[in-house]
């Protein structure tokens, strides 16, 4: 008994010795306690959580030298060394994180919408359920601050910029044909519907340094990482038909949709304002396929459409009428990966493949082009730490273009464009982020390496707004219209600085930004449209300025949501073959849009109007001396649409454009010759149709019974 006696109390010794305590208490940055933090010896369950006074004591038989960790929500974690024997109410500090969901985003220049983005101005719903867009993203962005609405053409124009200074992406991989083909004067629409797309980016300027050949936007559609379900939509439209179906696997799923256009009924319903011979007719469809691995998931998306029209247009160089006759096949392709490997490292790769090919009878003439273009892409980000993300890659771009007239005489070239780029992201606070990067490139065709730097910098000075800067250089190779002729070039540049407010709040959300777009070495030649035998140069240059707003808010009134958009733009070319510096026909010194939607429940129905207006746009009378010195009246257009719920799984659709009928003028095309009164005649360019009216059924079968294509409309 006395043996064990003393073996017990030698035990208790031993043991009493080996334990510790260690205490303190942990406070922020303005020396405030820091309550419910976890505190805890790295390798151990030894630890506690702080008080409402930031203090913590726990016993540890840990002894020596040893990591004390410290790590609460929104804040960083905080690993310190100790000395476990030596640790008694010592003071810790701990730094708010950068990546929470309040911390600053740069907002310079971008636009978002999607599930992912943190700071939304629009919805995927808004996208498609705008009046007036009829399902085209296009369409609905130019709803939005610093765009031109050229509704004689129908593609993108930001910031003073021509349409094909815009690129399109599709998960990052370029799209070298985002519009489907039209002629002169007819406008076209975007390839890709909504169906597919889960997130948009719109870029006015100041984007990415990993973003090239883009003088002044890029637009990211970004498809669907993981449908929700199994379904089947089906499209009954007065313009054609469509059905989509997804299938949804433990791993894996597919999504396909494929429509059929003709616009013969509209046409023959709604008086015309062209003489066609054939209506437009496509046939067109989409499908992603995705494969979810452990550490990531891979993609493949195709889209393919075949579209054909034929019309009579007047001429008022001509007694008669020209006949255009155009056939397009349209094929894109492109695979990419995204996933996590290593410590903090991510991977994305992809590839792209486009073909495009256009056959055009003018009268008795045939033109007849084709362009292969393709793009590899290569992406590594590294999380170096909380405060700093790196981001580098390579991209390379190959295209070929092909052209005959008449099969007399052949245009074409063949060009590839290499680029790298690297890009730092810092987060020297919740409040302060930068991001630096630089883009270079070898064009081998017109053989010039370029090097461009980029540089955002945003400040959060409360919880509700922030402003934001950016800086960057952007080049673009010359357009495939200069391209086939000649490879006497060097590459297109414009300088953007933008300055950004913007403030979000309770469903609300206004921006104001201020921009200067300096452009240099454009394209400039010596005939009345860029031909075979035009002297080229790249003597070109420009600007353009002005300040865009945007007010949206979705709470004030209850289910009605709406928002306000407002451009101002002065900008002047001296490029292609004008005489001396001019704003170019496609700008309105002002625009402003009106969108909005509204939900009434007792007619189980969405209404929504919107109304776009734009100034005067310049064009050049040469009854008059002073270059561009004319403006077309004002543009405006009032837009409605109508969803009414069935039931849940069916809606009947109905939108018209242009509602009042407003005569708008576009501009006018003038003869070469005076008359016998020595006056140049002219022309007006109006649209195809003073209204678009449009009637769809749309029936989704799904598997829970709810979902309907409500965001599809």
């Amino acid at each position: 008994m006395k043996t064990f006696s003393l073996f017990l109390l030698f035990f208790l010794t031993i043991t009493s010795h080996a334990q510790q305590t260690v205490s303190g208490f942990v406070v922020d940055e303005k020396n405030k306690p820091v309550t419910g933090a976890n505190v805890f010896i790295e390798g151990t369950y030894d630890g506690a959580l702080t008080d409402d006074k930031g203090q913590f004591s726990f016993t540890t038989t840990a002894t020596g030298n040893q990591i004390l960790v410290i790590s609460f929500i929104t804040y960083e974690t905080l690993k310190v060394a100790i000395d476990a024997g030596d640790c008694k109410e010592k003071r810790f500090i701990i730094k708010e994180g950068t990546n929470t969901l309040d911390a600053v985003v740069i907002t310079a220049g971008n636009f978002s919408a999607g599930e992912k983005s943190r700071v939304s101005v629009l919805k995927p719903l808004d996208i498609v359920t705008t009046a007036g867009s009829a399902g085209n993203i296009i369409a609905a962005l130019q709803t939005l601050p610093g765009t031109q609405n050229v509704a004689e053409d129908g593609r993108l124009f930001v910031r003073g910029g021509e349409a094909d200074e815009t690129q399109t992406f599709v998960d990052g991989i370029r799209v070298a044909q985002p519009y489907g083909a039209t002629t002169v004067n007819v406008p076209t629409r975007g390839r890709f519907s909504p169906f597919l797309f889960s997130g948009i980016s719109f870029s006015t300027g100041g984007y990415s340094a990993e973003y090239g050949e883009a003088l002044s936007s890029v637009l990211l559609l970004n498809t669907q990482d993981e449908p929700d379900q199994n379904k089947t939509e089906i499209s009954l439209m007065t313009v054609g038909l469509g059905v989509g179906n997804t299938q949804k696997w433990k791993k894996s799923s597919l999504s396909i949709n494929t429509a059929y256009i003709d616009l013969s009924p509209y046409q023959v319903a709604v008086p015309q304002n062209l003489d066609w011979n054939r209506a437009f007719q496509s046939l067109s469809g989409e499908a992603v396929y995705r494969y979810n691995f452990v550490n990531g998931i891979f993609k493949i998306y195709g889209a393919f459409e075949a579209s054909r029209f034929d019309l009579n247009q007047e001429d008022i160089n001509q007694p008669e009428k020209v006949r255009v006759d155009l056939k397009n096949n349209n094929f894109y392709f492109n695979s990419s990966y995204k996933g996590n490997f290593g410590s903090n490292w991510q991977l994305f790769t992809g590839l792209s493949y486009g073909y495009g090919q256009n056959k055009i009878g003018i009268n008795s003439d045939a033109v007849n082009n084709v362009e292969h273009a393709s793009h590899l892409k290569f992406k590594l980000t590294k999380k170096l730490s909380d405060k700093v993300k790196l981001n580098f890659g390579s991209d390379y771009f190959i295209t070929q273009f092909d052209e005959d007239f008449n099969t007399t005489f052949s245009s074409g070239y063949q060009s590839q464009i290499a680029a790298v780029y690297s890009e730092f992201d810092f987060f020297f606070s919740k409040n302060l982020a930068a991001k630096v990067g630089v883009r270079a490139s070898n064009n081998d065709f017109i053989q010039e390496n370029s090097i461009s730097p980029r540089a955002s910098l945003a400040y959060k000075f409360s919880k509700s707004s922030q402003l934001a800067f950016a800086y960057g250089n952007f080049e673009q190779a010359p357009r495939q219209q200069y391209l086939k002729y000649s490879d006497d070039f060097i590459t297109e540049k414009a300088a953007h600085y933008i300055l950004n407010y913007q403030y979000t709040k309770n469903n609300k959300t206004f921006r104001a930004e201020a921009y200067f777009k300096g452009y240099s070495d454009l394209v400039r030649y010596d005939t009345n449209v860029a031909q075979f035998n035009s002297n080229f140069s790249n003597d070109g240059e420009g600007f353009a300025q002005g300040i865009d707003l945007f007010w949206r808010d979705n709470s004030s009134v209850k289910n009605l949501e709406y928002w306000i958009s407002y451009s101002f733009i002065d900008t002047k070319r001296t490029y292609q073959n004008f005489p001396t510096a001019a704003t170019p026909s496609f700008v309105a010194a002002h625009s402003a849009s009106l969108v909005t939607k509204y939900w009434i429940s007792d007619w189980k129905s969405q209404v929504g109007f919107t109304h776009q207006f734009s100034s005067g746009r310049p064009y050049n009378n040469p009854n008059e001396t002073v270059f561009m010195n004319s403006k077309t009246r004002a543009f405006n257009n009032l837009s409605f649409n109508w969803a009414y719920l069935l039931t849940q799984q069916k809606i009947l659709y109905f939108s018209v454009s242009n509602v009042f009928a407003t005569q708008n003028v576009f501009g006018y095309n003038y003869a070469n010759t005076p008359n016998a009164n020595g006056v140049f005649e002219r022309s007006a360019i109006i649209p195809t149709a003073d209204r678009f009216f449009f009637v769809g059924f749309f029936w989704t079968i799904s598997d829970n019974k709810n979902d309907n294509q409500l965001n599809n409309l």
